[in-house]
């Protein structure tokens, strides 16, 4: 079975380079106008609840059924929601969190560990579901903190947390070969579906 591991368009807190966690910020204009149809029709997606995500899937997929995830949402960032690091620079909760390799908890947030436990959690019964079913493909289109959190627990090559982020509208295509023996999922390519600019 392949798995599509996808990221949401762009947003205007993408733009501006603001931490989104959980707010639910839709789509910018040129974010939509960004986005083309992907080049294959599932059945159904698996998507975060919040917009930025389901705008993404109904444009990139207009056929296919949304099931909506809780689990999928991205991180919650408490009170650093809203805001970017220049803005931050000088917070002394943002500076601490920051020097801990943003690994503790933002103060009325998640830590790292309790989001890549979320979200691996789901994504894990995602895919065991889809394997008993005998499914030839799996969607799911959520977040970078998403992908950064599943690609560092389970893809195969390893890389760090931070470099499996991809970019708006983009994702990974992973094979689960592995993923009754091992638990791992080796990398078949990286897929955007962005306008070609």
């Amino acid at each position: 079975m392949k798995i599509y591991l996808l990221r949401h368009g762009q947003t205007l807190y993408n733009e501006q380079k603001r931490y989104q966690g959980q707010r639910d910020i839709p789509l910018s204009e040129k974010g939509r106008a960004a986005l083309r149809q992907a080049d294959f029709s599932p059945r159904e997606v698996y998507v975060s609840p919040l917009s930025r995500a389901v705008e993404t899937a109904r444009i990139l997929f207009p056929d296919a059924r949304l099931i909506p995830v809780e689990a999928l949402r991205e991180m919650c960032f408490g009170i650093f929601e809203g805001r970017n690091y220049v803005e931050m620079e000088h917070d002394a909760d943002y500076r601490a969190w920051v020097g801990e390799d943003c690994l503790g908890r933002c103060p009325g947030g998640e830590n790292r560990a309790e989001f890549s436990a979320r979200t691996c959690s789901a994504f894990a019964g995602l895919v065991d579901r889809a394997l008993a079913q005998q499914r030839e493909e799996l969607v799911i289109l959520a977040h970078g903190g998403t992908q950064m959190a599943v690609m560092e627990r389970y893809a195969r090559p390893r890389r760090d947390y931070y470099s499996w982020c991809a970019g708006n509208a983009a994702g990974f295509v992973l094979d689960t070969g592995r993923w009754h023996s091992e638990q791992v999922l080796d990398l078949v390519r990286e897929v955007s579906y962005a306008k070609e600019e």
